[in-house]
């Protein structure tokens, strides 16, 4: 049964008595917009999308909203919200309110129980949930229902991840459309986000009810932000400048990176030169997460170096400043960064520190995530009405796990696919690879990308550039960024900046973590190996030079393998690094010999490199690995079964006198391991006790 409507000024004066209590001052307001959004769901029971600069306050719309249905009767409001980080500010923000909220999520199984019971008796007003909760079988078969006839409010929290322009963040964030035309029609549904141009703002709407949906858009200027950008010749520069004035800009903030290796490489040169920060990633332990996200909060260190994890939904309202080491790929991704910043506060700082690699990481991310269909068909054929779990999947296809598992996600949506108990299962319904919105979808990235590097030469406005960006027809020049004002952020170094930096980029050697265990499925494919691998046949721990992805190193190795760099011998800089990462290595026993692995893209650079090891070291340099079966087959990025597949007995020691005692195996890069773990257990048959393997790039 429908709660029955009241009277405008009476729902008036309830959301403003409930506003004034969640922000504890008797004398708040609402902002334009944040009424006709509570009225509009409360007493109309309509769909909307609320789209609002970052603090506005989309968060006090839904909470009041829920606040006013549940007194009129209205089951609990489901907060589908998309990051851990945003839920515990959520539920922070509606305990002020005197919403009742909770959540489930990956971190807290352990009180499903408990919230299952709480909502069985009535005593949960907001229950947050993650995309991908939606689609979990036992919440899907055995809650999901009984919500959908209770339901009273549905809020779509960051609802531009609906759109494509955020598909491949959260491809659950498609099936929402279906939960939509679930609930009855009579339940409103809210939309929020501060990121969306028109194009998603019309692709959010349509997935909302189309013509129906009362769409509430603000201006997205943001009086409170001073704009930068200073180009710097190189990362050496950018770090030396951090180092100089990190302790200038205003209270605690964010340092944005855009890669794992380059987040936790800045924190640590950060604080051995004194300055308080952390580092904080996607690889970075939860507990760690929540501790560094606290400590921000209360201004315990100058700054979080992160990576995008550290996005959406992150409050503290007082933040001080932004910097980006590296540009996002977007204005629009830049914009939303940027917003934690001056929500509370008159004024913030943001630079931006553009890098000259920044075009390639772009691409390496957009094309990393876009589904293929040859990988697809090949899953897809692979499923029958038997479900099969997803590490039993990942040795029948050539596809490593994280990719496994959002292509499983993606296929799901499509309706190809689905999760069940147990696993995966097909559907059976027919499948086609929706080539036209990949393209399309590849065409609109390719031109976010020319547009933010638009804004890094723009000698006009930063904030109207953004704002139109976003379609903001209410966009004029902000007055205070640096092509407004002039330049606010200083240009010099301190005296010595360069050198620590440059000795901190120069650092060499990263642990190469030998492989102790046969991947699953490796029998099926006709590897006679299972379990643990055999002591006697272990690799070592190794060294690479770097990854790939380092700031310091990693740039001349990137320009080292490149696909267009020729092979050629090692450079006498190259390998003076790679002696000084012998020489610190801190080996049991110091090895006997030098093996270099058969290359078969750079056998000058791999065979030079091994001579010139074994002539510092003075050691015998055997020769290489010969190959064996038609060598070494495959390519990278595979599944570990299919990779020790291709290298399975594809090496022979033969003609090599291996001596008994450590042999340093040399080869080019490393990336899944295999390689190095099936020639050491070649070399070990020959007679090595140790097998160390040095290579000069680890990848990932």
């Amino acid at each position: 049964m429908t709660p029955p409507v009241v009277a405008t000024d009476a729902t008036r004066t309830q959301a403003l008595a409930a506003l004034r209590e969640l922000v504890g001052r008797s004398d708040a307001e609402f902002h334009d917009g944040q009424f006709e959004a509570i009225e509009a769901l409360v007493d109309g029971r309509r769909r909307a999308l609320v789209v609002q600069r970052t603090g506005w306050g989309k968060s006090a719309v839904y909470f009041i909203a829920t606040l006013l249905l549940r007194r009129r009767g209205a089951g609990p409001t489901v907060l589908v919200s998309p990051l851990l980080a945003l839920m515990r500010d959520q539920i922070a923000a509606a305990e002020r309110a005197g919403v009742r909220a909770v959540a489930i999520n990956s971190t807290n199984p352990h009180e499903w129980g408990d919230v299952l019971a709480r909502l069985d008796r009535d005593e949960v007003d907001v229950l947050l949930v993650s995309p991908e909760r939606l689609n979990n079988p036992s919440f899907r078969e055995q809650q999901l229902p009984a919500l959908v006839r209770r339901i009273g409010l549905l809020v779509v929290d960051e609802a531009h991840c609906i759109s494509d322009w955020g598909h491949d963040f959260r491809p659950d964030y498609r099936r929402l459309r279906d939960l939509i035309a679930q609930i009855p029609a009579d339940v409103p549904v809210l939309a929020t986000t501060a990121t969306a141009n028109s194009r998603v703002v019309a692709d959010v709407a349509e997935q909302l009810g189309g013509t129906e949906v009362l769409t509430i858009r603000g201006p997205l200027a943001r009086a409170s932000l001073r704009l930068g950008v200073l180009r710097l010749p190189d990362a050496i520069t950018r770090l030396a400048w951090l180092l100089s004035h990190l302790d200038d800009l205003p209270g605690s903030g964010i340092i944005y990176t855009l890669t794992v290796a380059a987040a936790v490489d800045t924190a640590r040169l950060l604080r051995e030169r004194g300055h308080d920060v952390r580092a904080y990633t996607g690889q970075t332990d939860p507990d760690e997460r929540e501790e560094s996200e606290a400590l921000l909060k209360r201004n315990g260190v100058k700054a979080l170096v992160a990576t995008s994890a550290l996005g959406m939904g992150f409050d503290k309202p007082d933040l001080g400043f932004v910097v980006h080491l590296g540009a996002p790929s977007s204005p629009v991704a830049y914009y939303q960064q940027v917003g934690r910043a001056g929500r509370a506060s008159e004024s913030a700082d943001v630079l931006l520190l553009p890098g000259n690699e920044d075009p390639a990481i772009w691409h390496y991310f957009a094309t990393a995530s876009m589904p293929d269909e040859e990988r697809a068909r090949r899953v897809i054929e692979e499923l029958s009405d038997a479900p099969v779990s997803t590490p039993a999947l990942e040795a029948r296809v050539d596809i490593r796990r994280t990719p496994l598992e959002l292509l499983l996600k993606v296929l799901d949506v499509d309706g190809a696919v689905r999760r069940v108990q147990g696993g995966w299962v097909a559907t059976g319904a027919p499948w086609a690879y929706d080539a036209e919105r990949y393209g399309r979808i590849a065409a609109e990235r390719e031109a976010e990308q020319r547009h933010m590097v638009d804004y890094e030469q723009t000698d006009g406005c930063r904030m109207e550039f953004l704002q139109r960006s976003l379609d903001d027809e209410t966009a004029t020049p902000c007055g205070r960024c640096d092509n407004c004002a002039g330049a606010w952020y200083p240009r010099d170094l301190a005296a010595g900046a360069s050198d620590s930096a440059a000795g901190a980029l120069d650092r060499v050697g990263v642990p190469i973590e030998p492989r102790r265990a046969w991947p699953t499925g490796a029998d099926r494919l006709g590897i006679p190996v299972k379990g643990r691998i055999a002591p006697g046949e272990q690799a070592d721990e190794g060294r690479a030079l770097a990854r790939l992805t380092d700031l310091g190193w990693g740039t001349t190795l990137r320009e080292l393998f490149a696909a267009s760099a020729p092979d050629a011998p090692v450079t006498p800089q190259v390998l003076a690094a790679c002696v000084r990462v012998l020489a610190d290595w801190g080996w049991r026993e110091r090895p006997v010999a030098v093996v270099a692995m058969p290359s078969r893209s750079r056998p000058l650079l791999v065979d030079s490199l091994a001579r010139g090891i074994a002539e510092v070291g003075r050691l015998p340099y055997l020769g290489a690995l010969a190959p064996a079966g038609g060598g070494p087959s495959g390519q990278p990025g595979g599944n570990s079964a299919f990779r020790l597949a291709g290298v399975w007995e594809r090496f022979s020691a033969d003609g090599l006198d291996v001596p008994s005692g450590g042999v340093l195996l040399v080869d080019d890069q490393a990336d899944s391991r295999w390689t190095l773990t099936v020639a050491a257990r070649t070399l070990r048959g020959a007679g090595a006790t140790e097998v160390l393997p040095f290579v000069l790039a680890l990848r990932g």
